[in-house]
């Protein structure tokens, strides 16, 4: 999916709740909001939060920071969790909603050939390289390994500051796409 598109698909899936249930929308919002993978979302337990922090602490020691945005999302999902471990569970509550969940949401939205759930981490990485942030803080949010064995076995880097304003800033970049804002390029944090 091109940049460009990224704002229709907001809008679907901010109607997605006439064709499917709100739980699935809201997993497309934190879907798009964080950029994790889509097994690390699903798969998600409320433990790995901390919700006052603004961050999520994946499976393998990935931290991601959370914008005001997603955790409002979080705070909708609370209300209708009914008590699972999990973000997101299934039919069955003892286990998370099945990995199919947010692809068919995306092709009943019309999306089939156009965009999956690791697309939104390709859009995000595309538009917040062209927006100039830092590719090693970009790269550190995908939680992508160095593919140079002597930096990565030296660079353990986090970049919080910056990734926390970024995903900040990456979120209000989504609210105003999603409202037909024109969009303007966002400011690049402080070196």
């Amino acid at each position: 999916m091109r940049p460009e598109e990224i704002p229709a698909l907001l809008r679907a899936i901010a109607g997605y709740e006439q064709l499917g249930d709100k739980q699935t929308r809201l997993a497309l919002d934190l879907l798009s909001l964080t950029f994790t993978r889509t097994n690390e979302l699903i798969g998600a337990e409320w433990s790995e939060f901390d919700l006052d922090a603004g961050r999520m602490k994946m499976r393998r020691e990935h931290v991601v920071p959370l914008s005001h945005q997603a955790l409002a999302v979080l705070a909708d999902l609370e209300m209708i969790g009914g008590g699972s471990r999990f973000v997101f569970p299934g039919r069955n509550r003892d286990r998370p909603m099945s990995n199919n969940t947010m692809l068919f949401a995306l092709y009943r939205l019309g999306y089939k050939v156009k965009m999956t759930g690791h697309g939104f981490r390709s859009v995000a990485s595309t538009i917040l390289n062209e927006q100039g942030f830092r590719p090693d803080v970009i790269e550190r949010q995908l939680a992508h390994e160095e593919r140079n064995d002597v930096r990565g076995a030296y660079n353990r880097a986090e970049y919080l500051p910056e990734r926390k304003k970024m995903m900040q800033q990456w979120a209000d970049y989504l609210d105003a796409a999603r409202e037909g804002a024109k969009i303007i390029k966002m400011k690049r944090p402080a070196a």
